[in-house]
């Protein structure tokens, strides 16, 4: 049996075998499909280390009074939180981002973090998704699929009437869920999706002749993406646009954009205030994407964006047309020239956090304030740490917000001043 202590950073849960009878009696085991409180009575086995077990519950002797039915039979896939009320789910992300900057031994100075920001809708929020393509041999038909976490093998979507046999080579927890679909993109996806699928099978197409299925929808319902082949070059997409805080951006369904854009606008609006608040006149948005936060929060100060992908730099000079920005493209951490004393500093990295040239410059120049959004908390702690060790910055914000409702990803804002 496991007796479950606590989520940890990535969304497991984390607790400890207690069988005299086995090898790997009391290891630490990183369970999916089990909450805090629970004990374990039976679990499949994902991944053994020597120090560890990565594993599934399907057995559950206490379920918690936080534990929800799934909605979704692919939930493991998905959106594993599917099983934890939504409330305790806000509650323990910003326990994990607590979690976070302790391990990374930041003082927090009697700043209380922000409890999680959310609009409160928990599905059918993406407005991105990406599918795999399934090939049923009785039926002799293409379906939707996404991987059974933990291994390489499908799990197809939309199926009349799955058998129990394959929900529990699904990895699915003894608990029914409502669908044999995804509730989490947007329905005008979904519905797409399957009629992309529906043509396929029509023409008697093969799913092993496809990479996967990339589609994405703006604001309006309005859907763009398709096929990508094997061993072909990626299409190019018509583009998409969306507004965000009244400023319209144009994007590629395949690049980067954020994937819940009414709860990425409480962010926005909480660094508007921040800038506006500010008598700096000078702001650099690192890591600009299609320039979506500097565009959004600071179009009237002396704006610099530095975006290194091509594809996404070409949007951001599109999106800059309308205001007056300087577009760079660059690596962030080759473009520290940019970075100077009187000026806030916008910082969004990919999940690997900042470089630590940048970082090193950063606490040379000191500018006036630094804004660090990031969807890993965990490096971003690491980073902060970095930029405080000198004494020169104090922490003045840190706001959760929950980009990725359902699943364990969180998003979250730290603000440093200059002392």
């Amino acid at each position: 049996m496991i007796h479950v202590e606590k989520f940890v950073p990535g969304g497991q849960s984390l607790g400890t075998l207690s069988d005299p009878s086995s090898l790997n009696n009391g290891k630490k085991v990183f369970l999916w499909n089990a909450l805090p409180g629970e004990t374990v009575e039976e679990f499949k086995l994902l991944k053994q280390k020597s120090s560890y077990l990565e594993a599934v519950a399907t057995k559950i002797k206490n379920p918690s009074k936080d534990r929800l039915s799934p909605k979704d039979a692919c939930f493991l896939s998905t959106s594993p939180w599917q099983i934890l009320n939504f409330s305790r789910e806000l509650e323990e992300k910003r326990l994990l981002v607590e979690e976070s900057l302790k391990e990374a031994k930041i003082p927090l100075e009697n700043l209380e973090i922000e409890p999680v920001a959310t609009d409160g809708k928990d599905f059918f929020y993406r407005n991105k998704m990406e599918y795999s393509l399934y090939w049923d041999n009785d039926l002799e038909k293409i379906f939707l699929s996404f991987h059974a976490r933990g291994s390489h093998r499908k799990i197809p979507l939309y199926k009349k009437s799955p058998s129990p046999s394959n929900l529990t080579e699904s990895l699915l927890s003894p608990f029914s869920p409502e669908t044999a679909g995804s509730s989490l993109e947007r329905p005008e996806i979904a519905e797409r999706a399957l009629k992309i699928v529906e043509e396929l099978n029509n023409a008697h197409a093969s799913a092993r002749d496809y990479q996967s299925l990339l589609l994405r929808a703006n604001q309006q319902g309005v859907v763009s993406g398709g096929l990508f082949k094997n061993n072909q070059p990626h299409p190019v997409f018509p583009n998409l646009t969306d507004k965000i805080l009244g400023v319209e951006y144009s994007y590629s369904p395949n690049g980067f954009f954020q994937i819940n854009l009414p709860v990425y606008e409480l962010a926005l609006k909480e660094i508007k205030q921040i800038i506006d608040a500010s008598s700096c006149k000078n702001v650099l948005d690192l890591y600009s994407g299609v320039g979506t936060i500097g565009l959004s929060v600071a179009r009237d100060r002396n704006l610099t964006l530095v975006e290194v992908d091509k594809d996404a730099y070409r949007e951001l000079t599109n999106n800059c047309k309308k205001a007056s920005a300087n577009p760079v493209l660059s690596k962030s951490e080759e473009a520290l020239d940019f970075i100077q004393p009187d000026q806030i500093v916008i910082l969004d990295p990919p999940r690997a956090g900042c470089d630590k040239k940048l970082l090193d410059r950063l606490l040379e120049v000191l500018p006036e304030k630094i804004i660090y959004l990031s969807c890993n908390p965990s490096t971003q702690a690491r980073d902060i740490a970095a930029l405080l060790s000198n004494k020169n910055y104090k922490l003045t914000k840190i706001a959760p917000f929950n980009f990725f409702p359902r699943t364990p990803h969180i998003e979250n804002l730290i603000v440093l001043e200059k002392r």
